[in-house]
């Protein structure tokens, strides 16, 4: 077997840019292209445009697709209507969380469920073996499709002007079949970023053409070309956990502060769902941390698994941390001690290399956009 890292179909055209590239998860992937921070702005800002072909396609067909996919993740898939998507994960036995997934219900017995990168082989293997005795085939479409994202404010402008798909109707988490500059594709108000923006799902052999048409159509809206380090910056702002930080087998979703997106009162069993119920209660009577944004008072950036300190004693871990282009300031998502996740906690501070830099506890998200 190769060890040598995968390659996107827009692989030479980031080179060609001059992007500088990393290994991610098994994919050689843009990290920036030029300034991360110029990058970030212009997707808060204008519009960014982002390869990201490393996501997990994983398509589910047939008469009992619905009822697997409500068996196999704690979220209720059944009741999600044709044309829409919805934010879910995949647990394991005892309730830690495996990936957080986005399903798409693309037909009455089709849905597409997407992996991140990291996971996609192992959320493959879970669903493969959760399918046994549902009539329902699960297929590995990793090699499907090439996935274009194009984020920020100016985003529905520059569609609009490469396809004659109804996006003023499209709402967020829905997708609809399209053509985009004359490419067919999955047309998806999905992402990463906190801002609005669209997913597009395309053939590898379509994704250079679609890539240079959105270049084109999004330069006079100061659109440009965005890696995986401002992707980064742009979801810790929005408060959007990360696999592996955030998110990972020794937590479940009630842990994350997000229990929400597990559905007790869908019909039958699912996978998880009694080591849900005791974390549930848990979670609502006594918490020991609770996920926080923690904003810094200084200028030393947090690093994910630092130590939370509060009173000279370690009280919880950052996720997440790096410098927040928006706000100016250091950020840092982290567990810590139920008793202070109150936002507006004072005393607490990261241990950032043997020196406690003071931060102050407040609410996820740090940043919302204006609707």
């Amino acid at each position: 077997m190769s060890n040598a890292p995968r390659l996107t179909a827009l692989d030479a055209l980031h080179r060609s840019l001059g992007a500088t590239m990393t290994d991610f998860a098994g994919w050689d992937m843009p990290l920036r292209y030029a300034s991360e921070r110029d990058e970030h702005n212009a997707v808060r800002t204008k519009a960014g445009l982002f390869d990201l072909s490393h996501m997990g396609e994983i398509t589910v067909t047939g008469p009992q697709a619905a009822a697997l996919l409500d068996y196999a993740l704690v979220g209720n898939i059944g009741g999600v209507a044709t044309g829409r998507a919805r934010y879910t994960m995949i647990c394991r036995e005892d309730g830690g969380i495996l990936d957080d997934l986005i399903v798409y219900r693309l037909g009455d017995t089709e849905y597409m469920v997407v992996a991140n990168a990291s996971n996609a082989q192992i959320v493959l293997d879970a669903l493969t073996e959760r399918a046994a005795g549902f009539d329902a085939a699960v297929r590995d479409d990793r090699d499907a499709y090439a996935l274009i994202a194009v984020q920020g404010p100016e985003s529905p402008g520059i569609l609009k002007s490469l396809t004659d798909a109804d996006l003023d109707g499209l709402k967020y988490y829905a997708g609809l079949p399209g053509t985009v500059a004359g490419v067919p594709a999955l047309i998806a108000r999905t992402g990463y970023t906190g801002e609005d923006g669209f997913e597009l799902f395309v053939e590898p052999r379509h994704a250079e053409t679609l890539w240079r048409a959105l270049t084109e159509a999004g330069a006079p809206a100061g659109l440009v070309p965005c890696g995986l380090s401002c992707r980064d910056t742009l979801r810790l702002e929005a408060g959007m956990p990360l696999y592996g930080h955030e998110l990972t087998t020794s937590l479940t979703p009630f842990d994350a502060g997000l229990g929400r997106v597990v559905k007790f009162e869908k019909e039958g069993d699912f996978v998880g769902r009694k080591a849900l119920e005791a974390a549930a209660e848990r979670a609502a009577t006594n918490p020991p941390r609770k996920l926080v944004g923690l904003v810094a008072q200084g200028r030393r950036v947090p690093r994910a698994g630092m130590a939370v300190v509060a009173g000279g004693q370690v009280v919880g871990e950052v996720t997440s941390g790096a410098p927040s282009p928006t706000l100016g300031k250091p950020l840092a998502i982290a567990y810590v001690d139920a008793s202070l996740a109150t936002p507006g906690t004072e005393g607490v501070g990261v241990d950032i290399r043997g020196t406690h830099e003071p931060y102050e506890v407040v609410a996820l998200p740090f940043y919302k956009r204006q609707k």
